[in-house]
């Protein structure tokens, strides 16, 4: 059972998402919270997910992830947005945001997007991903980027790839004929070499870095 946390000042919000995923058999709505409530309620409840409204009147959401993303094991944080081209968008991944969704999200596509959150993928809405590789990727390759890039063996670069490309660490497995176990040390290797807090981070900083850009092995250049 994935245990999750719905954090949102607006009350139709919070029973919307707890309408949806509660319906799921796989998924239980441990509490639906305002902004306020959100870092003790991480704490008393550990939840697997967190969805997390990055705007709030009370308090910031980013001050939120802050303070979860310090706790000694943190749950999964996806950023909930009301526009695809919010300029904290940015802000949030840099600072460990797991994922980032659209509150428009199709009903239909969230229990799924909770279940690959918690099974390790990446998940990013289709229009908040174009904002992001816009934003960030505009100036070519990143030089850090490519040092850190350097530091990785050449299978933690085959599982970087993948990580980027979405997949959890079970499908990681299965692509490249690995234990789930081996996928998360080889995860948890990474994000200590490259020096970042989540897989999004690590994605971005492959892309900063112009390794999803380099054919891969049986692909054309």
């Amino acid at each position: 059972m994935i245990r999750v946390l719905v954090v949102d000042d607006e009350a139709l919000i919070r029973t919307g998402f707890q309408h949806i995923l509660g319906a799921a058999d796989d998924i239980e709505v441990v509490a639906a919270v305002p902004g306020g409530q959100a870092v003790r309620s991480v704490r008393e409840l550990r939840p697997d997910v967190v969805l997390l409204d990055i705007r709030m009147p009370d308090v910031d959401g980013l001050t939120v992830l802050a303070d979860v993303r310090r706790m000694r094991q943190p749950p999964v944080v996806a950023m909930l947005t009301t526009f695809d081209t919010d300029e904290y968008v940015a802000t949030a991944l840099r600072s460990g945001a797991d994922g980032f969704l659209l509150k428009d999200t199709d009903p239909e596509q969230l229990p799924h997007l909770i279940r690959t959150l918690a099974a390790g993928g990446v998940v990013l809405s289709a229009t908040v991903t174009r904002t992001v590789v816009n934003g960030f990727l505009d100036s070519g390759p990143d030089e850090p980027a490519v040092r850190g890039v350097a530091r990785l063996t050449d299978r933690e670069r085959a599982v970087l790839r993948l990580i980027a490309d979405g997949l959890s660490n079970a499908d990681i497995g299965t692509r490249m004929h690995l234990s789930t176990g081996t996928v998360k040390d080889h995860v948890s290797t990474i994000l200590t070499k490259l020096e970042v807090g989540s897989r999004v981070q690590a994605a971005l900083l492959a892309e900063r870095a112009g390794l999803l850009r380099v054919p891969r092995e049986g692909e054309a250049p």
